[in-house]
């Protein structure tokens, strides 16, 4: 009896007559098989035929020999080189095995045509068919099967290649998360479903169409927008109040910027019909930064005609930088140095006196169309952030970073009012329709000038021409008394 061998995928044992290359490979469906490529290129899939076709790994054989393995993407068919050439496998008996079904039910059994015992192969045992694990084992013939897993349940849920710990982002990681961590994530997977980025966008615009219509300023405007974007990046659902709630308390911001993004969304809710309890935010109302006029005038000087221009339209007049930016040739007056203001954010509308210097600057400055300043507010803020921060560096003064466009105008009215003591004048130089918006100068003007001397030099005048040179020495006028005008002037 000869030595049970195995060769070409062919099993040779006792009993069992030597087969050649004329025996069953010629009964086999050679005819049927797809025509292949040329050499070096993929082979094509024998099931259905498919170019589509990867390598998926050697398959290591008795005797050291390797033998490539392939994966159809199209029908899941696995095959190897030895299928391509319609090789015939039989078990120890002799028996021919019965070809796997790899297109339809891969799950169910493959069943031997020989009635030897089946054992289940152990779950992390190769996917092999009809292994052969006793031929050199008379007593003990048994055939081993492990059914290989059908192309669309096997590849749905598992990248090719993957490691055994799981593809990233793959299905079976989701097993792994705790229940609070599916719950953040359901809900968020429900906020993105409500609304896309593309909604998001189509409801801004919509939105920002809106408040113009409503008749808000274009400020206004682009401000409540870019508070609603910050807020759908950082996670809110719009469509979800306590969402939106979640996330503005989670900021660092300043208690004003909360309070700004609470009204830019009740305005957002107002547009779609839907309402809400926000929450309160109040803003922490302090005093504004007052830099000395040295510094002002250090910072004007360190700036580029155009930046210095505006800045001293600014420390004269007053004006909010919108009024200022949206200043129009035909507003000014060089000649009688009058600026006419077109007001802003509610404001009066007032003409006000500039210096000879400025209207000098404002002469020497090109005309590129009807407005003074042209281009964009919003660069043209960013270039005087970088020629402030140049300035203060030579400088060595910190101070100098405080300084903002609004300073000027919180400088003018406490110089003005620390000048005149009338209230009613600061008030129609800022052009405040409220008197409470101005007192607050008041208590600046107390803070700043609290060290000066309480002694003072006193004048009456009893005519217009007398009053008039008062007024030009320095006097401040105080009251009426018996006919006369009564005027005072700090020691």
């Amino acid at each position: 009896m000869s030595k049970p061998e195995r060769s070409k995928g062919v099993f040779r044992n006792a009993g069992v007559e030597a087969m050649g290359e004329a025996g069953p490979r010629e009964s086999s469906k050679a005819s049927d098989a797809p025509p292949q490529p040329s050499l070096g290129q993929p082979p094509k899939c024998p099931q259905c035929g498919s170019e589509k076709t990867w390598k998926d790994g050697l398959r290591y054989l008795n005797g050291g020999r390797r033998v490539q393995r392939y994966l159809c993407r199209s029908c899941g068919f696995r095959f190897s080189e030895s299928t391509l050439n319609h090789e015939v496998k039989f078990n120890v008996l002799g028996q021919r095995l019965k070809e796997p079904n790899s297109g339809e039910n891969l799950l169910e059994p493959n069943i031997l045509e020989g009635e030897l015992p089946i054992e289940p192969a152990p779950e992390n045992s190769p996917l092999k068919i009809g292994k052969d694990i006793a031929s050199h084992m008379p007593s003990k013939q048994t055939i081993t099967e492990k059914t290989l897993y059908t192309f669309t349940d096997y590849n749905r849920e598992c990248r090719v290649c993957a490691s055994e710990g799981g593809a990233k982002n793959s299905a079976g990681k989701a097993t792994a998360l705790t229940g609070e961590e599916k719950a953040v994530a359901e809900k968020r997977a429900a906020g993105a479903t409500e609304l896309s980025q593309a909604d998001v966008e189509g409801k801004l615009a919509e939105f920002a169409w809106w408040m113009k219509k409503q008749g808000y300023a274009d400020e206004t405007i682009r401000g409540r927008v870019k508070l609603l974007k910050v807020l759908v990046k950082r996670g809110a659902n719009l469509h979800d109040p306590e969402s939106v709630k979640g996330v503005i308390a989670r900021q660092s911001w300043s208690e004003r910027r909360k309070e700004l993004a609470v009204d830019a969304y009740t305005s957002f809710l107002k547009m779609v019909g839907g309402a809400w309890k926000p929450p309160r935010y109040r803003k922490v109302k302090t005093l504004p930064f007052i830099p000395t006029e040295r510094e002002l005038d250090l910072l004007i000087a360190a700036c580029n005609k155009k930046t210095s221009t505006f800045l001293q339209l600014l420390k004269e007049t007053g004006m909010r930088c919108g009024e200022a930016w949206r200043l129009r040739w035909e507003d000014v007056d060089v000649e009688r140095r009058a600026i006419c203001v077109t007001p802003e954010k509610g404001s009066e509308a007032r003409v006000l006196k500039i210096s000879e210097e400025l209207a000098e600057m404002l002469g020497n400055l090109p005309r590129l169309g009807d407005r003074v300043f042209t281009g964009s507010l919003i660069g043209f803020r960013r270039n005087f952030q970088k020629q402030r921060a140049r300035a203060a560096r030579k400088l060595e003064n910190p101070r100098i970073l405080k300084i903002a466009f609004h300073t000027f105008r919180h400088w003018k009215a406490t110089v003005e009012y620390h000048r005149t003591k009338d209230i009613i004048h600061v008030m129609k130089l800022l052009g405040h329709r409220n008197i409470n918006n101005t007192l607050v100068y008041i208590t600046l003007e107390e803070a700043l000038f609290q060290g000066g001397s309480d002694e003072f030099y006193s004048a009456v005048a009893r005519s217009v021409e007398e009053a008039r040179k008062l007024i030009e020495a320095g006097f401040e006028y105080v009251c009426d008394f018996d006919g006369i005008k009564l005027f005072r002037k700090r020691k």
